[in-house]
């Protein structure tokens, strides 16, 4: 049993008054609290005081007020209350924040079309060749169909045709330049910046690479340990009587009575990120259902293609000519089918920059 610094030895008036200690030394009283077997000695433990070890002496007194221990749990709990509230608030914000990126990003859902015309261009002639949606899995895949030169991937010819089409509406500023630059200086230029763009797609869904690093199976650990937590807090509560009632239980009442609302919208909170999860995954996958047991890995499959997409712009800046290929000249063997059925559908009325451009 380790002693405890003399200076750092909270009074027993301390432990009446939940005010006077903070979490770190509440946490050392919790590791020091004695065995059932230990308690029982102490406490029948008739000889001089002076004969006990400093840690002894500490723990008989402590032990001399009603359920000290019981008590030294609760205000633990109570000192760490908000910084876990907070905890879990923003962690269901932040998964809030990365379905909402998901649907709404722009850019990410151009990519995601770019990807489906091109699967579609690759399978003309085969019954897969008109596919309306498919899963966000099949982004991981583009990386590994190659080229017929062997080293660009699917994936290059996908940051390329983007590129390309991000430029398209870059002509005013383009024309802006055209009196001080020449042609290809300045079609390199727009090309160098569309291409900025295609790569901060990672700062855009910045909340999507965060939440990939959550667990839902923790979150709603600590959601719960929060609720037992509370109820050894009303365990101590009824320990009140007449030679107990002190400081310590009106403060512990009136911190149960707010601590239970609290519980209650952190509860809430995480009902409604959950339903956004299961949203978005309906939205991209088709059957949320399938995703029940992992429910976050479709914020590790986009965090997974993004590190990717990374580095295949960075590839795709070195290159000379900028010119990988049409969406033909790549192999695809028949266990890497693109597109699979989703919900996710290519916005109607929208022409397809890739028919109009790869034949």
């Amino acid at each position: 049993m380790g002693a405890v610094q003399p200076s750092s030895r909270p009074d027993k008036e301390k432990i009446r008054n939940p005010e006077g200690l903070g979490a770190e030394l509440l946490e050392t009283l919790v590791k020091m609290a004695p065995t059932k077997e230990e308690e029982l000695k102490l406490k029948d433990y008739r000889g001089e005081i002076s004969k006990l070890g400093s840690a002894e002496r500490f723990l008989k007194a402590l032990l001399d007020i009603p359920f000290s221990f019981k008590r030294v749990d609760a205000m633990l709990y109570r000192a760490n209350f908000d910084a876990e509230v907070n905890y879990l608030r923003k962690s269901f914000e932040t998964i809030e924040a990365a379905c909402q990126e998901l649907r709404n990003s722009r850019l990410f859902l151009k990519l995601l079309e770019a990807v489906l015309r091109t699967g579609n261009r690759m399978n003309v002639g085969t019954n897969r060749g008109d596919a309306k949606a498919f899963k966000l899995d099949t982004l991981l895949k583009l990386a590994d169909i190659k080229g017929i030169d062997g080293k660009t991937t699917l994936l290059h010819f996908v940051v390329q045709e983007i590129i390309r089409s991000e430029g398209a509406g870059s002509d005013e500023t383009a024309q802006n330049h055209l009196d001080t630059m020449q042609h290809k200086e300045k079609n390199d230029n727009v090309q160098k910046q569309d291409l900025r763009i295609v790569a901060g797609l990672g700062r855009e869904l910045a909340s999507v690479k965060k939440a990939a690093g959550m667990d839902s199976d923790v979150l709603s650990s600590y959601v719960s340990k929060l609720e037992v937590g509370l109820d050894k807090v009303r365990t101590v509560l009824q320990y009140e009587n007449s030679n107990t009632r002190g400081k310590f239980f009106e403060v512990m009442k009136l911190f149960l009575n707010g601590a239970k609302e609290e519980i209650l919208r952190v509860k809430a909170d995480e009902k409604k990120a959950l339903l956004h999860v299961r949203e978005v995954t309906e939205y991209f996958h088709g059957d949320a259902a399938k995703e029940e047991a992992h429910p976050f890995r479709i914020f590790m499959v986009v965090r997974d293609f993004l590190a990717v997409l990374d580095q295949v712009c960075k590839e795709v800046g070195k290159m000379r000519n900028g010119v990988v290929g049409s969406a033909r000249s790549f192999r695809m063997s028949a266990s890497a089918s693109l597109p699979v059925l989703s919900r996710y559908n290519l916005r109607k009325g929208e022409s397809s920059d890739e028919d109009s451009s790869s034949s």
